[in-house]
């Protein structure tokens, strides 16, 4: 099973690849495949350059690219699999033909967000409430298939997550949204 997650900037993704990992997942970033690239081409770790780069691998290879090629490195490594940060609808597509492919998309309130991505203090977060407003709204949508277009990954989620209160209710979710697709697995089996 290939599990995709998508959602906003700081709305539980990691805590929702966490819960998976626990449960015998494999976990793939789109993040720290970007980080190589980045540093492979010897550039500053910021949003920005992630962005940036991110935009230019799919532009040169195909706006599923990135969620392919970490696609490809979990079936080689078999398993159960999930790939974290599903940011365009061209990784949908590409994911969306592999047998056993859910996405997760998870959300929050943007308050709530911004101060979880304080606390995280990573080096790609240490931003005010403005700029991370306006990053995530330069995310959410694009015409440009090459472009991280959020809100339309979002959309195209077969389980969609709140993540507004505490880890314990956000793992209960989890839970629920894995009993879910254990029964639909269960229904194309039969």
């Amino acid at each position: 099973m290939i599990l995709g997650i998508t959602g906003t900037l700081g709305a539980g993704k990691g805590e929702v690849v966490s819960r998976l990992v626990r449960r015998g997942f494999r976990h793939y970033s789109v993040r720290d495949f970007l980080v190589k690239e980045i540093e492979c081409r010897d550039l500053p770790v910021s949003r920005d350059t992630m962005v940036h780069v991110g935009n230019d691998l799919r532009r040169r290879y195909g706006p599923g690219y990135l969620a392919l090629a970490l696609y490809r490195q979990a079936q080689r490594e078999g398993g159960d699999a999930v790939i974290e940060s599903v940011r365009t609808p061209g990784e949908v597509g590409a994911l969306e033909r592999a047998d056993g492919f859910y996405l997760i998309a998870v959300d929050a309130e943007p308050r709530t967000r911004y101060e979880r991505v304080i606390k995280r203090g990573s080096s790609t977060d240490g931003v005010s409430f403005d700029a991370f407003c306006a990053d995530e709204e330069r995310e959410m949508h694009a015409t440009d298939p090459a472009k991280q277009n959020i809100a339309a990954v979002i959309a195209q989620a077969d389980f969609h997550i709140r993540n507004d209160g505490t880890r314990e209710e956000l793992f209960a979710e989890v839970d629920r949204v894995m009993k879910e697709i254990a029964a639909r697995e269960r229904r194309v089996k039969t």
